[in-house]
């Protein structure tokens, strides 16, 4: 039994009307979710008011509305609940349903443009096999312990993030990795949660259809270090310029990552091949399976990490060496004509220059690089043109493709695309709307020894066209596509 006052510790209220001596059910924010005697939080979405909803959610049986401003009709037995901000009241009084579950394990929030997914799941991967119960919160996936769950959003809602943190609770796990993305921040979804580190990976061209401004990109990031206690460690790439930013003005132990300056944690890049990287991380050598620059970065984060949270030096490293890529971030295949096709999610420009330099630096240049590459639908225009040129730019031969057109015209997203391929490079390109037609026709264009990029959609299993998501998983349709060439 949950008594309405005990959830609003921290709650910053500006009025009640109505007793917080009742019972209630549970939380909600989706007025169809409401059942009898629910909470039901009025939030101002980018797409619909919940204050529209009030009236629907009382016909439904919530006995509790909390709201930013009062509705003009006020129903007697019903309790209103006045705050300043209802995501983060939201945020709070998940946090305070839910027993305040991230008390009672290790928290550790990632934030950046890249880096955030890989960093997350290859923590999560490094304590399971250290012997620790793991709880992880990521774009691609939810996991307790070993129980896994789709994942639908970078961050999830505070009450979706609570729920997961409470089961963890329950399971005894001991350490949970959180991807934080500027939406979740911006929306308050990380407020009422308890964090011992934050990691920032670097700042790059995103979400600039949501975020008005870069300096607001990086303002929100910037919030979420601002907010972490003096008890918990801030780990920042200090190679990247936004990194010191990111530690201006929190109250944690400042540490930081560089491969290129003096660091808390440094690292050399003496070996980089398709096979894996040889890193020299303060001053001893560890051989890993993943590949590139940035798993670098990466990888120097998760070893900072894992040093701030306990785990011995030279053990560290030797989980470093077992550790394997995560799904749609540089996974790869070689077909039996010896071509190599890599799926990557790298759909920022700097991702995809990453990923690029990464096969440049590898590569013998004695063969083609064919590079597949699209840009989503209703998201930042701007960096579409930019998209298309590093990708025409840097490779042999550029396709330029769908990715999740969603309500737009994919035409009219590729037309935007070419405008950013300069004169030199016209005939290294060509558009190719239909996604698996632009694999077939790389794969067929391919010769042995030839190297595939298929860029932005990684890990998604999906294509959604017209908001309908069709299944399409480009790891599985390049291998197909190539097995048949082989016959």
């Amino acid at each position: 039994m949950i008594i309405l006052k005990d959830i609003l510790y921290k709650v910053a209220i500006e009025a009640v009307k109505g007793s917080t001596e009742m019972c209630i059910n549970k939380i909600e924010f989706d007025s169809r979710k409401v059942v009898e005697n629910d909470v039901f939080i009025a939030i101002r979405g980018t797409v619909s008011n919940g204050h529209d909803f009030i009236e629907t959610a009382i016909n439904l049986g919530a006995i509790v509305i909390v709201c930013d401003s009062f509705p003009e009709v006020i129903v007697t037995g019903i309790t209103y609940i006045q705050v300043k901000d209802t995501n983060t009241a939201l945020a709070f009084l998940a946090a305070n349903y839910y027993g305040n579950p991230s008390q009672n394990l290790k928290l550790v929030g990632i934030t950046g443009t890249n880096g955030k997914t890989t960093i997350a799941s290859l923590l999560y991967q490094l304590f399971q096999k250290a012997g620790y119960k793991v709880g992880l919160l990521s774009t691609v996936k939810i996991v307790v312990d070993d129980k896994e769950y789709k994942a639908t959003h970078t961050t999830p809602d505070s009450l979706t993030i609570n729920y997961y943190l409470a089961e963890m609770s329950e399971m005894g796990v001991e350490y949970c990795f959180m991807e934080v993305s500027s939406h979740g921040i911006h929306q308050k979804r990380t407020e009422g949660l308890q964090f011992v580190g934050g990691v920032f990976t670097n700042l790059s061209h995103d979400h600039l259809d949501y975020h008005p401004t870069f300096a607001e990109y990086r303002d929100v990031k910037k919030s979420f270090f601002d907010n972490l206690p003096k008890n918990a460690f801030a780990l920042s790439n200090i190679d990247d310029k936004n990194g010191a930013v990111m530690m201006q003005n929190t109250k944690a132990r400042k540490l930081s990552y560089a491969l290129k300056t003096y660091a808390d944690y440094k690292a050399i890049i003496i070996e980089n091949q398709l096979s894996g990287l040889l890193l020299k991380i303060n001053e001893q050598e560890v051989w890993v399976r993943l590949i590139g620059t940035f798993n670098a970065y990466n990888l120097l984060a998760i070893y900072g990490v894992a040093i701030e949270l306990g785990i011995e030096k030279l053990e560290v490293l030797r989980l470093l060496s077992e550790l394997e890529s995560v799904s749609g971030r540089f996974q790869f295949i070689v077909s039996e004509e010896n071509i190599t096709a890599i799926v990557d999610y790298a759909h920022t420009p700097d991702a995809l220059e990453n990923v690029l330099s990464t096969i440049n630096d590898i590569r013998t240049r004695n063969e083609q690089l064919i590079t597949i590459v699209g840009c989503g639908g209703d998201r930042d225009k701007t960096k579409r043109p930019i998209m298309a040129n590093i990708a025409s730019e840097m490779s042999d031969k550029a396709i330029l493709t769908s990715d999740n057109p969603r309500t737009e015209n994919p035409e009219t997203i590729i037309a935007e695309m070419e405008a950013g391929i300069t004169a030199v490079n016209y005939k290294k390109y060509m558009s190719i709307v239909d996604r698996k037609q632009a694999i077939k026709t790389a794969c067929q264009l391919a010769k042995s020894g030839d190297i595939i990029l298929i860029a932005g959609k990684g890990h998604e299993t999906y294509q959604e066209i017209n908001g309908v998501r069709h299944d399409f998983d480009d790891m599985q349709i390049v291998k197909e596509i190539l097995e048949q060439l082989n016959k």
